[in-house]
């Protein structure tokens, strides 16, 4: 018998069907001996209703009568799910996050988990009871009702894997597992067994969208066995683990494409070659609070450079405000913005002992008449920032290249 928390989000309890056949799910596991922690989110456009009825009274919502609002999403969905357990006999408890006693800052609606009191969890599952506990929310020092930001109800998840020493932390969603790239874009994308917390978070952090980065660095600091779950089909989904659990000799160089759709290019031309120009750039793009992705620098022989980074597509026009204030300081030439480009990221844990990968990644784009505006890479990862226009193409083009449509011990690189 073994321990497992599982998390269903906003359409695997969008409605009361739904909810039903995810009792029906827990139920069965139940049977098989397993004890059960289950952890759900608010129903499917909850959340978004009542942050609309905030705003419909002030347009800057206070952020601690915020969290108090959208945490109530989630007791609906915990109530309702108890009440179709033990309509099929099986013994269940609801939670808020409050009461579970997840104490977090104090950072409303962005807070960060700090202890777990599971007392109250481990007294129910001695006693046979199925525990559904509130996601995305939990409570500060002084009592206060904080939320974890969206998708916090996969971190909720994990940190009670990690507290409770589960098996497994099964997150289930609307799709089967993590795919090599989106299947949308690659037909013939394939669905990963297994991959690292490495690649995972990678691949979250440029743009795929199947698990929430915090939930990710969580279960990979603690080393809780993850799983992604399709919620209304059966199969073994994608298990999320450590680089050392992986048989290597079957470890594809390249385990997924990411890519995002939400870049802007923004160039700062003619800055003077001088010492700390780069820093008087930057800071204050950081303090005008945006962040700063893909940078590259170049020296021209007249002794000025030209300083290129990537921002959100949505921070664009306050970044180019920002550096027309700093242009005149420096004194630089100009400033130039470019909304319509992507970013295309080649990951995997076999790049560290596998030459060539960027030189196949380029040769596999040229051959589609695809130019590189940016490169970026790290131990595991390339990125490339190409006109948006050419995403799916490049995506697809990559896919290809690199075989992902095989199987590792397929692979013929």
């Amino acid at each position: 018998m073994s321990l497992l928390v599982q998390k269903y989000g906003g359409t695997s309890v969008g409605s009361i069907e739904r909810i039903e056949a995810v009792a029906e799910k827990v139920g069965k596991f139940r049977d098989q001996g397993h004890d059960m922690v289950v952890v759900v989110s608010a129903m499917s456009g909850e959340t978004n209703r009542l942050i609309d009825l905030a705003h419909q009274i002030q347009p800057t919502p206070d952020p601690r009568e915020m969290d108090v609002l959208v945490s109530t999403g989630e007791q609906v969905t915990i109530a309702l799910l108890c009440m179709a357990l033990k309509k099929r006999g099986y013994d269940a408890r609801s939670y808020t996050g409050g009461q579970v006693r997840i104490v977090t800052d104090d950072a409303h609606n962005k807070a960060r988990i700090q202890q777990i009191d599971d007392a109250r969890i481990r007294n129910d599952l001695r006693q046979g009871r199925v525990v559904v506990v509130a996601g995305f929310q939990g409570v500060d020092d002084q009592g206060n009702i904080t939320t974890l930001g969206r998708g916090g109800s996969d971190t909720t998840g994990v940190a009670l894997a990690a507290a409770l020493k589960a098996d497994e932390c099964q997150i289930y969603t609307d799709v089967d597992g993590v795919y090599t790239t989106d299947p949308r874009v690659v037909a013939s994308a394939r669905r990963l067994d297994r991959i690292t917390f490495e690649e995972m978070l990678e691949m979250a952090s440029l743009g795929s969208k199947v698990l929430q980065i915090r939930a990710v660095e969580f279960a990979g600091k603690y080393n809780v066995p993850l799983r992604v779950l399709h919620s209304f089909q059966d199969g073994p989904g994608t298990l999320i683990t450590l680089d050392e659990e992986l048989d290597t000799m079957e470890q594809p160089v390249v385990s997924g494409i990411a890519f995002n759709r939400d870049e802007a290019k923004v160039t700062l031309a003619g800055v003077p070659d001088l010492p700390g120009v780069a820093s008087r750039i930057l800071a204050p793009v950081g303090e005008a609070n945006i962040e700063v992705d893909v940078i590259v620098q170049n020296v021209a022989s007249d002794k000025t450079t030209d300083l290129t980074f990537t921002v959100h597509k949505n921070d664009m026009e306050k970044a180019r405000s920002v550096l027309e204030t700093v242009a005149q300081e420096i004194g630089a030439r100009e400033v130039i913005c470019d909304g319509k480009v992507a970013k295309v990221s080649l990951v995997g844990v076999g790049m560290r002992s596998h030459a060539g990968v960027a030189a196949t990644m380029f040769k596999a784009l040229a051959e589609d008449n695809i130019n590189i505006q940016m490169i970026t890479t790290s131990e595991i990862k390339i990125s490339v920032i190409i006109d948006e226009k050419y995403l799916e193409l490049a995506v697809r083009a990559l896919h290809a290249a690199f075989e992902m449509d095989k199987e590792p011990q397929e692979l013929n690189l």
